[in-house]
């Protein structure tokens, strides 16, 4: 693997709770050699991280700097970070037709649960975001501690495909 990171992008339909999950907890154990992103294929207007899901982030000891919702058009212009690895990470975004992404990028779907759906308590919306905040950082550590032969670009797509049985 090169010096440079690896870019991931990871989707969902509006970017304010498990991408932003998966964004934040990638730049916090990446070590360097991977980049995080997110974004929807459909933010809603004036579309914002979920506050529970950051106050889980913070809760965990991780960054909520610059994190925001934005539509997955905007890695794909001309001028956008060059992804090397794009995960869908609800079911929705998983089966729409996504922009062409310069390079080809490997793809993978990672599915989980919507934490914020459902008419819950905030305790019981909170208990969930944690719960999926654990499961996606275990995927995550398997991820960003594979040898750098499973994240040469031939491997990639197999290798996080494998990831979602994890």
């Amino acid at each position: 693997m090169s010096k440079s990171p690896l870019n991931v992008l990871f989707l969902c339909t509006h970017n304010s709770a498990r991408s932003i999950l998966a964004e934040a907890t990638l730049n916090h154990i990446g070590r360097g050699r991977f980049k995080g992103y997110s974004a929807g294929s459909s933010p809603r207007e004036n579309q914002q991280p979920n506050p529970i899901g950051l106050q889980t982030l913070r809760n965990a000891g991780i960054s909520t700097d610059g994190l925001s919702s934005k539509s997955w058009d905007a890695f794909a212009l001309p001028d956008a970070p060059h992804m090397d690895l794009i995960i869908t990470v609800c079911d929705n975004a998983a089966g729409e037709v996504c922009p062409f992404w310069p390079g080809k990028p490997a793809t993978a779907h990672w599915g989980y649960a919507d934490p914020s759906a459902g008419d819950g308590s905030d305790a019981e919306k909170a208990a969930a975001f944690q719960q999926t905040l654990h499961a996606i950082r275990r995927r995550l550590d398997l991820l960003v501690n594979l040898p750098p032969h499973k994240l040469e670009a031939m491997v990639l797509e197999e290798t996080a495909k494998e990831l979602a049985k994890a």
